[in-house]
C-alpha cells in the first residue's frame, strides 16, 4: 500500500470517529423526551336507577262514591304524594265480590305489581288463593281476618266513628227513634249498628234504633228506598253503613237529619248533615307502602282507631248544642289516649241477656265476633 493510501485511509477513519463522537455526544445532551401521562381513571357508572314499586288496588265501588272507595282513593293520592317517583299505583274499581275479585287480582300480580291492596271484606278468600300463587307479591287485605306469609290484614275502627255520631244523634233526635241502613250482616257492620245505638243512649237512655238491611254495599237505589222506609217508619235521623250518599241526600229531600260514611258528606245534603264518621287511610298506607320499600314488610293484623288518626267525627252541624259538642270532645280524647271505652259492661243485648258483666271491656277477639244487637236495636241480625 503507498504511503497516499495510507494516509487516505487514516484520514477516513479519523473522520468516522469524530462523527460517531458528535452523534454519541448530540443524544447525550439531548432532554430525555417526557413520560406519556397515566391514562384517566374511567368515570365511575353510575348506579342504575331503582324501579318503582308497583301498587295495585282493588276497589269494591266506584271511585266517586263519595264513602268508602272514596276514601280509599283519597289514600292512594296520599301515598303518591309521599314516595312521588319511588312507586306507581293503579286501580280498579267497582271490582264485585265474587270470582270476578280473584280474576282482577290475579290480573294485578300478572302485570308487575309487587304490592296489591284489596280493600273490601269479601276479597279475603279470593286474595288468600291468589297469594300462595305469587309468593313475591305482598298483598294487603282491608278488614278481614286471614292471613299468609305474604299477606296481610288491616282495618280501621270505625264503631269509634259510629259511637261519635250517636253522641251527637241521642242529643239532636226528636222523636227518639233512629235509623240506620245497613249493609251486610257481618261483625263489622253489626258492630256499628250497636256502638251507633250505645253512643245514642249514653245521653238520651230512650233511644231506640230501626235497621233495613240492603245486602250491598253499593247501591243507591236499595239505599234510597231504605232510607225512606225508615223515615216513614219514624226515625227522625239516619245512620248508615253503606257506602254511597244516597241515605243523606234523602235526608235532605224529607227535611230529617242524618250523617256521611266514610268520608265527609256535607256537599251531599248540607242542611241534613249532623256530621261525618270519616276513615283516614292515609296513615296506614303510607306505613305499609315504606314497610315494602325499606324491605321491613311482614304479615300482621293491624286494626287503627282515633289513637292513630285512622277515625274522627267532622264538620259538625252549626246547631249542635255545646254539651253535646263537649261530651264529644271528651269521647274523642278518651279514645284517643285510651281513658275512654266504648264497649263496657253492662251491657245486654235486645233479648235482655246479658253480653258484658259489670266493669268488663270487651277485646278485640269479642269485637271482632259481634253477632247481636244492644238492647235499644230493634230485630234480629239475618241469619242468626
Amino acid at each position: 500500500m503507498t504511503d497516499l493510501n495510507k494516509r487516505s485511509l487514516l484520514r477516513l477513519t479519523a473522520i468516522t470517529a469524530a462523527a460517531a463522537a458528535l452523534v454519541a455526544c448530540g443524544k447525550k445532551d439531548e432532554p430525555a423526551p417526557a413520560a406519556a401521562p397515566a391514562p384517566a381513571p374511567a368515570a365511575e357508572a353510575p348506579a342504575p336507577k331503582a324501579e318503582p314499586l308497583k301498587i295495585a288496588f282493588a276497589y269494591v265501588g266506584p271511585v266517586g262514591d263519595g264513602g268508602w272507595t272514596f276514601a280509599h282513593d283519597n289514600a292512594r293520592k296520599a301515598i303518591e304524594k309521599e314516595f312521588g317517583d319511588k312507586i306507581v299505583t293503579s286501580f280498579v274499581e267497582s271490582v264485585p265480590e265474587s270470582a270476578d275479585a280473584e280474576r282482577v287480582i290475579r290480573d294485578m300480580a300478572g302485570q308487575g305489581n309487587k304490592l296489591i291492596f284489596g280493600t273490601t271484606f269479601g276479597y279475603m278468600e279470593p286474595m288468600l288463593k291468589v297469594a300462595a300463587d305469587h309468593k313475591d307479591v305482598k298483598f294487603e287485605h282491608a278488614t278481614g281476618y286471614k292471613t299468609a306469609e305474604n299477606m296481610r290484614t288491616y282495618d280501621s275502627r270505625t264503631y269509634e266513628g259510629a259511637y261519635m255520631a250517636g253522641v251527637v244523634a241521642g242529643a239532636m233526635t226528636q222523636s227518639n227513634t233512629l235509623g240506620v241502613v245497613a249493609s251486610i250482616p257481618i261483625p263489622e257492620v253489626v258492630r256499628n249498628i250497636n256502638s251507633f245505638t250505645l253512643g245514642a243512649q249514653r245521653v238520651n237512655p230512650k233511644i231506640t234504633t230501626k235497621v233495613v238491611w240492603v245486602n250491598e254495599w253499593f247501591n243507591p237505589p236499595k239505599e234510597t228506598e231504605a232510607a225512606t222506609s225508615l223515615i216513614n217508619g219514624g226515625a227522625d235521623i239516619l245512620f248508615q253503613n253503606t257506602d254511597s250518599s244516597a241515605v243523606l241526600q234523602t235526608a235532605e229531600k224529607m227535611g230529617k237529619r242524618g250523617f256521611g260514611w266514610d268520608s265527609d258528606m256535607t256537599a251531599y245534603g248540607p242542611k241534613a248533615h249532623l256530621g261525618s264518621a270519616i276513615i283516614n287511610w292515609a296513615p296506614y298506607y303510607i306505613k305499609a307502602v315504606g314497610d315494602a320499600l325499606d324491605g321491613k314488610w311482614a304479615t300482621g293484623q293491624t286494626w287503627w282507631g282515633v289513637k292513630e288518626g285512622a277515625i274522627d267525627l267532622v264538620s259538625l252541624a252549626a246547631d249542635v248544642p255545646e254539651d253535646a259538642k263537649k261530651r264529644l270532645d271528651e269521647v274523642r280524647a278518651g279514645l284517643k289516649d285510651g281513658s275512654y271505652q266504648i264497649w263496657k259492661g253492662p251491657i245486654s243485648d235486645n233479648t235482655g241477656k246479658e253480653v258484658l258483666a259489670a266493669d268488663a271491656v270487651a277485646d278485640d277477639k269479642f269485637l271482632g265476633g259481634i253477632n247481636f244487637f244492644v238492647k235499644g236495636v230493634e230485630g234480629k241480625v239475618p241469619g242468626k
